[in-house]
């Protein structure tokens, strides 16, 4: 018996991980489609779609899987017409929440998103209610590299606005303006043909953090959370709790 629940433990196991990695790969093909519908296939001409591909490949999904994402986005092959949206919420305590997403059915995915707010004692929020308590900027993260006084100023030189280290890693915030920019400075300079850029995104940074003391509150948060990045259309929360 031992042994059949040992392969069953593996099994499940395996499983969500196939789950997971096929939410990320969906995830994938959607920002890579829409970064080429935006601004076209040629990854020289759209650091967005540059930066996506990098973050795939990453992330080990097939090449196959990448050039089909970005045909679709420039009309080479068809499929379903992809667009991005920004739901701003209120969750357990207070706490304000921003879901970011890529969906071929606006309508559909925010009913469902409303659905799961009222299923965690959360709802949705008037426009406007939830975005001015955040500020949008660019986030890079660099990890695993000796030469972080190099980076340091290289990013500075182009415009970064702030820069934290953590052990082996070294966060960059910018406007979002700056943000391809400044990675491809960081990647383009002889000094770093080392760098590991870990992530290159546009993220909400909270204002000012609240902090939920009560645990059943943020048991409850917790599974909304989880509920919200289960689900296939979203691809980004944020959250002001702490």
């Amino acid at each position: 018996m031992s042994g059949h629940s040992k392969w069953a433990n593996i099994k499940n196991r395996k499983a969500s991980v196939d789950k997971k990695r096929g939410k990320l790969f969906s995830n994938l093909s959607k920002i890579i489609t829409v970064a080429a519908k935006e601004k076209g296939g040629d990854i020289q001409m759209n650091p967005r779609l540059r930066t996506a591909i990098e973050t795939a490949k990453a992330a080990n999904m097939p090449q196959d899987n990448i050039e089909k994402a970005v045909k679709k986005g420039t009309g080479e092959l068809e499929g379903v017409t992809l667009e991005e949206f920004t739901c701003e919420a209120y969750g357990p305590g207070n706490s304000a929440i921003i879901i970011e997403g890529i969906t071929d059915n606006k309508n559909r995915t925010i009913s469902e998103i409303k659905h799961l707010l009222d299923q965690h004692k959360g709802k949705i929020a008037n426009p406007g209610n939830v975005l001015w308590m955040f500020e949008k900027i660019g986030k890079i993260i660099t990890n695993g590299v000796e030469n972080n006084e190099i980076i340091e100023l290289t990013a500075i030189d182009a415009g970064a606005e702030d820069i934290k280290k953590e052990n082996d890693k070294m966060t960059i915030l910018t406007n979002p303006e700056n943000l391809y920019e400044i990675k491809k400075t960081l990647e383009e300079n002889p000094a770093l043909k080392n760098i590991r850029i870990e992530s290159a995104n546009m993220v909400w940074q909270t204002k000012s953090n609240i902090k939920i003391s009560d645990e059943k509150t943020k048991n409850s948060l917790k599974d909304l959370l989880e509920a919200l990045d289960e689900h296939d259309d979203v691809q980004n929360i944020f959250t002001n709790a702490g």
